[in-house]
Parts: structure tokens; sequence; C-alpha cells
């Protein structure tokens, strides 16, 4: 991965050093394809290897640099046995007035981060904890596979304002982890299964299906590479028990707000975005109850708190509970524009600052009652309940972008959480779009 970042940043350097800045963008009609392999590597799950392709189609080149539809299709995998087949497409003619969107994704998950419920108030030993004879820890994963079908529909009421609905179907199935140089020691998903923090009924996962509706306002001046407007979605989100029937249904609001704000001409550019999530009745599965519900996609994982979707540089997962809040905020700067292989590029960076927190918590007064019960019966620090109120977790990085035609972004990016709770490493990732 660093070795890959650097030739990223390399390339990138060079470019901007010899390309000379474009003042006029060729405008894109017809058929465009953006076809990228996938390549990382990641020191737990292994290489990553792969191929996607991002295609446009922009009509009469009329919108440019909108388009009128975009479809992605990306298959990959890691040497560690995880693996991912994802199409989706967003089709913005079809409907008028309005847009289709539409996400299929298979992910299959040999090592998952669980960190437990409730941020700070479930304990964090490092990524150093060991099995008790030395060997590797496998203390924070567990398996993971998902299955996720998600279609969203959004049309004009009036000016900027728009009416949205969806539907989503989840299929997830989650285990102890299984991997050949692992002692099979205990881990924390196993413990909580032991002590009934998870419950029998939903150890190994289940059915989720989704009806969404919800408000859009939007006065962006583009989707992919906004330099200035408003993006606000308020979704209420209901999940009907219908299918496994085990008791967790749940209805959920979630609000979140993006704003960008032009500092100088289009060269440089203030976003931030807020986002909360809280459960209004009910109750979800722990399974679930790390999922962001969004009706239009941004990222491959919709996840959090934690990783390249929400708060980037904590743990992956390290922040869950029943209502969270989180807020982004970036510079980003328009270094240099420039033309190659008849297509529009420009390169950025985008130094950062997030922050999130559980506002609602989950199941807490069980990891406290847990906690009691077992206190002194473990040879390390008791795993279940830290004894911490919960409180912002915070993080800072920087990233870089390579934008082909405003639309096909290819995102580097990293960063380092402020409290070593959050996770003592520094975060990196190489992806596709804007977080926000």
């Amino acid at each position: 991965m660093k070795r890959i970042l650097s030739i990223m940043l390399l390339c990138a350097a060079a470019v901007g050093l010899f390309a000379q800045d474009s003042k006029k963008e060729i405008v894109k009609t017809g058929w465009n394809f953006g076809p990228l392999p996938v390549v990382g590597w990641d020191s737990d799950l292994g290489f990553q290897y792969g191929a996607c392709v991002d295609i446009f189609n922009y009509g009469d080149g009329s919108r440019y640099p909108s388009y009128n539809y975009k479809m992605n299709l990306e298959a990959s995998t890691y040497t560690g046995g995880s693996s991912l087949l994802r199409c989706y497409g967003d089709f913005k003619t079809l409907i008028p007035e309005g847009k289709l969107f539409f996400d299929c994704t298979y992910f299959n998950a040999k090592k998952f981060d669980f960190y437990g419920f409730n941020g700070y108030a479930s304990p964090y030993f490092g990524p150093s904890y060991e099995a008790a004879d030395g060997e590797k820890s496998e203390f924070y994963w567990m398996r993971r596979n998902q299955f996720r079908l998600v279609t969203s529909v959004q049309r004009r009421i009036t000016g900027n304002l728009h009416w949205a609905a969806g539907f989503g179907y989840y299929n997830i199935f989650t285990d102890n982890v299984n991997l050949d140089g692992y002692n099979g020691q205990n881990t924390l998903y196993q413990l909580y299964r032991n002590v009934g923090l998870i419950r029998d009924n939903e150890a190994h996962g289940g059915n989720v299906l989704q009806l969404k509706a919800g408000l859009v306002y939007d006065t962006r001046d583009h989707d992919s590479d906004p330099t200035r407007g408003v993006n606000v979605e308020a979704t209420l989100v209901g999940a009907p028990d219908i299918i496994d029937r085990e008791g967790y249904s749940n209805l959920g609001f979630t609000f979140v707000g993006s704003h960008y704000v032009p500092v100088w001409k289009d060269k440089l550019t203030f976003a931030y975005r807020l986002g909360v999530q809280t459960n209004l009745a009910g109750e979800i599965p722990y399974y679930f109850v790390n999922n962001l519900n969004t009706l239009f996609f941004r990222k491959v994982y919709t996840e959090g708190l934690g990783g390249n979707a929400s708060v980037r540089g904590i743990n992956r997962n390290g922040v869950v509970g029943n209502g969270m809040a989180w807020l982004n905020t970036e510079f980003r700067w328009r270094i240099v524009n420039f033309r190659f292989i008849n297509q529009n590029f420009h390169i950025a960076l985008n130094p950062f600052f997030d922050m999130g927190q559980v506002i609602q918590p989950y199941r807490l007064e069980e990891q406290k009652a847990v906690f009691e019960l077992l206190d002194g019966k473990f040879n390390q620090v008791n795993p279940f309940y830290s004894g911490d109120e919960e409180k912002l977790h915070a993080t800072a990085g920087c990233g870089l972008k390579i934008v082909m035609n405003r639309n096909f972004v290819i995102s580097v990016e990293m960063a380092r959480a402020l409290d070593n709770r959050d996770g003592q490493k520094l975060w990196n990732n190489i992806g596709f779009n804007y977080l926000f």
C-alpha cells in the first residue's frame, strides 16, 4: 500500500511540474469509459487485485460535466481470501426531473472488524494484543459475508427540493473468524456471544428489509466534484422484520447535510458534512447497527463510524451505537488542470479533520451489567466495559485526488486518530470518489 501511494504521489508531482493549466475543457459527448486495475496491499488482508470500470453516457454534451447516466462494475479479491463484486448505476434522464439509482454488491470478508458497542465504553487493547501463547491475534476480527441490493428514486417537487424513496435488502452471515496461521483464540465477537450481548437469534446474521422515504434539497453545481452549493438528505427508514421474524423491526431517521463554500474561484473550496442517525423505535440486530442509512451511495462501504465512509482514521466500526453523529471538514485545493488521452484531468489536495461519536447507546446497560458480574474473572482488563464516558472521536489527515472529467475520481487518503483508543496506526486508503 505504501509503495502504491508513493508511486501515485510521484506521478502527480510529475504532472504538476510539466502540465499546463488548460483554460478550455473538452466537452464530452456519447460514451466514455474509465477502466482501471484494482491494485493494493493490506497487512491483514494481503495483496488486492482485480479490475473496475466506470461507464458514462454524456448524450449530446449539453449536460457536461454532468452525465445522462453512469454505471460501475468492480471485481476484486485479496490473497487473504476476502473479495468484492459490485455493480451500480446512476441514471439521471430515465425519470423526468428525477433520477434512478441502484446498487448490487456482494462482500466476502474473512477478517471483519468488531470492536464492541458504544465507542469509548468498549476497551481497546491496541494492535499488539496477543493470544495466550504469543501467536497472531484475531481478537477484534470476525467473519462476515453480505449481499446488498438497494434502489432509490428521486423526483423534483419544486425548485431544488425533491422527494425520494428507496428499497433495500441485505442478507448477512456472521461467525467467528477461522484462518490459517491463527490459533483459534477467543475473539471479542465470541465473548459477546458467550455473555449474551449478542443474542443467539442474531449471532449468525439474518435478513434486513428496508423501506425509505425522504426529502432532498440540492443546489450543488456538480455531483462528484462540487465547488459550491448544498446537499441535504432527511430520510425515514423502516425495517419491518417480516422475513426472519426474530423481533428486530425498527424505525430510524437519518440526516446528512453537505455544504461547499468557494474560497477562491473554483480553485479552493471549503467543504463540510454533518450527519446524524438515530433509532426512533424498535431494536436493531447487532449485525446491522453499524449501517449508515443513505439514499444514494458515494462509497462501496456505507458503515461506520470509522473507515473510508465516515470518520477517516479511526478503527473501522470502532464507534457503533443506536444513534451516531459525525462531522467531516476539508479544504479542496485544485492544483493543476491538464488534458491527457483526450480527457480533462485535474489534481487536488484535500487536508481534512473528521470527528464523530455515539449519541444514542446500544445495549450499554447490559455492557455495564456484564462488567459488574464478571469483574475480576479475567486475567487481563475486562473486555466488555471500560468505564469511560463516550466523547468525540477526532482524526486529522490529508488526501490526493486525480479527477477525470469531474466524474471519475481516484482517491488516496491518510489519517491518524488523535486518541490512541481509536487506533494506533496511520490509516491509509486507495479508492474512488470524494467522501462527500
